[in-house]
């Protein structure tokens, strides 16, 4: 776990940080989450993780977008249940996408995405991104995807709790209902590492 400024000021204060403390300090790069009353910094992204981050968003949003279904945000703070966690991708359906009052999409997204997808980083621990993948399902999310780019693994997480593992490169991935256009193979999202 990496120590933010933030936590060592909540530490030197001997007082936990509030939720609504962290969400009034700056930005961290790379992000922040909140998780228990914990300031936890995601691990800087590398190769695979970053390059599964571009594609994930842009191959979704390619299927999701012509019907105005959804939309898949990359690495958006997402604030909601006691926590504030930043997914890898927030896929959130268009309906559910918050709103300024002149209708462009807001910068706070105080609620769980529909869809979270995590790509697990090499020093990064599984069940921290595990907890949070079910955190947001207990809120509401429909599925969840936790991507391992070193094993070439796809673990989809049901709105049920339930847990399956994708490994066959001809397998299609599970998606959420509402993103019945989306079509993706294990194959076709390993294969970006390869380009």
């Amino acid at each position: 776990m990496v120590q933010t400024p933030m936590q060592g000021a909540a530490q030197a204060l001997s007082e936990p940080l509030t939720l609504e403390q962290f969400l009034e300090l700056p930005e961290t790069k790379p992000a922040s989450e909140y998780i228990d009353g914990e300031v936890i910094q995601k691990p800087m992204p590398q190769g695979k993780h970053s390059l599964l981050q571009r594609e994930l968003p842009f191959s979704l949003t390619a299927g999701l977008r012509p019907g105005r279904v959804a939309q898949a945000f990359p690495e958006l703070r997402c604030t909601f249940g006691g926590r504030s966690v930043v997914p890898d991708v927030a896929v959130f359906r268009t309906e559910r996408i918050p709103r300024d009052a002149d209708g462009a999409i807001a910068n706070k997204f105080e609620r769980c995405p529909d869809w979270t997808i995590e790509i697990l980083s090499p020093e990064q621990r599984q069940t921290k991104v595990i907890r949070n993948i079910l955190h947001c399902i207990e809120h509401g999310t429909e599925m969840g995807w936790l991507v391992e780019p070193e094993d070439s693994w796809i673990f989809v997480y049901g709105a049920d709790r339930s847990v399956r593992v994708f490994e066959e490169a001809d397998a299609v991935l599970p998606v959420p209902g509402f993103a019945d256009e989306v079509r993706l193979t294990v194959g076709e999202v390993f294969d970006w590492l390869r380009d």
